[in-house]
């Protein structure tokens, strides 16, 4: 089967200005299905990703027709100091069971991701991550997963014995899905009074990182590292504040600003390690004169700006970009391991497999922040490392 056949084709002429569009808008830059589909095995750096699925978003529905939306306001935008390298597969329609198209985006992503080709996903319920995460299954590798998003989305899942699930228990499908291939989960800008606390002694028992909203609004690149850390992201637009992205059935007035999520895509698309992100809950009926939908067009536009720009430092070679810093803490002979990278400054830390935990290698190495290392000098074990040393045991 080829890829070419989970798609239906964009129809350009309803989403294309009066006059066209300039040589240097993406619209005439991205090679999009119109007639032909796109050749994949050819310089292609992202796919665009259309799912017109909504079935099993709660109370959202009308979401399924937001990638045509999204196209029309990202087509319009200019092209960076970089040459771009972007295919449009056109649109996923839905199956003819929920279940149908969860395995049509399982088998893209999956397929893109050996291709070392990045799937942007425009959705469609959030429920999608679920389907975007078993891309990864076959990949044998474990997967560090971070979602934006003011809810954990852990409600108990009616579909047990069918991999379906909704936008409100996609995270508790992940969560128990054997074999097991999680290795980390952030959550980015939860609301305490949308979690339960149960839900925050899971998070805790598990060693996974949320990080609510009241940390980092105005301080968004404490977020940084985390992102760095990711395999896949996914993000639902109603982690945005209603007054900046009100295109949503479940949008509240607290939230991240507009800006604050064109940087949080452009460190997604620093991130060496990223190889699929999806971009969840946006819902046509609700906008306002196209605000959101040119938000999500300009937050689109910032990760593919990232993917231009990255450094490649990451994996770490040659060792001579990198500057190796030793700490010892006050109370103990352990010694902390940091490096940073002469090209972007950023840093890592060393955290070591227990004995047995890993026949190839002697340390995980987790992004982290300058301010970490501080508290290494200081003699202080840093809450990362500690963390990340109970998930490899």
């Amino acid at each position: 089967m080829s890829l070419s056949d989970f798609f239906t084709s964009v129809d350009l002429n309803t989403i294309t200005p009066k006059n066209g569009y300039y040589t240097s808008h993406l619209g005439s830059k991205i090679n999009c299905y119109v007639d032909e589909f796109p050749d994949l095995d050819h310089s292609v750096d992202i796919a665009i990703i259309g799912v017109q699925e909504d079935r099993n978003a709660i109370n959202n529905p009308g979401c399924a027709l937001a990638p045509d939306y999204v196209r029309e306001k990202l087509y319009q935008l200019h092209e960076g100091s970089y040459t771009t390298k972007i295919a449009d597969l056109g649109n996923i329609r839905q199956g003819e069971s929920i279940t149908d198209t969860y395995y049509a985006l399982k088998t893209v992503v999956g397929e893109l991701v050996k291709k070392d080709i990045i799937p942007l996903i425009i959705g469609g319920g959030q429920d999608l991550t679920y389907a975007q995460y078993l891309g990864y299954e076959d990949l044998e590798q474990k997967v560090d997963l971070v979602i934006v998003d003011s809810h954990f989305d852990l409600e108990e899942d009616e579909n047990s014995e069918s991999i379906a699930t909704t936008s409100t228990s996609y995270l508790s499908k992940i969560f128990l899905h054997e074999p097991n291939y999680l290795f980390n989960y952030s959550n980015l800008g939860y609301q305490t009074f949308f979690a339960s606390q149960d839900s925050l002694r899971v998070m805790d028992k598990l060693y996974f990182d949320v990080h609510r909203l009241g940390l980092l609004s105005n301080n968004v690149g404490v977020a940084e590292p985390v992102i760095r850390n990711a395999n896949m992201i996914s993000f639902d637009i109603s982690a945005i504040k209603s007054a900046d992205a009100g295109a949503n059935a479940n949008a509240t007035p607290n939230g991240f600003y507009g800006e604050e999520a064109c940087q949080i895509c452009r460190y997604a698309g620093f991130n060496d390690k990223l190889s699929s992100i999806g971009f969840y809950e946006f819902n046509p009926a609700y906008d306002n004169n196209g605000q959101t939908a040119m938000l999500l067009a300009q937050m689109i536009w910032y990760f593919i700006d990232g993917v231009y720009n990255r450094k490649k430092d990451f994996p770490l070679s040659p060792k001579s970009q990198y500057l190796i810093y030793k700490t010892s803490l006050v109370h103990d002979d352990h010694e902390l391991i940091f490096v940073k990278s002469k090209k972007s400054d950023r840093w890592w830390m060393q955290v070591p497999y227990p004995s047995g935990g890993s026949k190839n290698e002697r340390f995980h190495l987790v992004p982290c922040r300058y301010e970490d290392y501080q508290l290494a000098v200081s003699g202080e074990m840093p809450d990362l490392w500690w963390r990340t040393y109970q998930k490899l045991t």
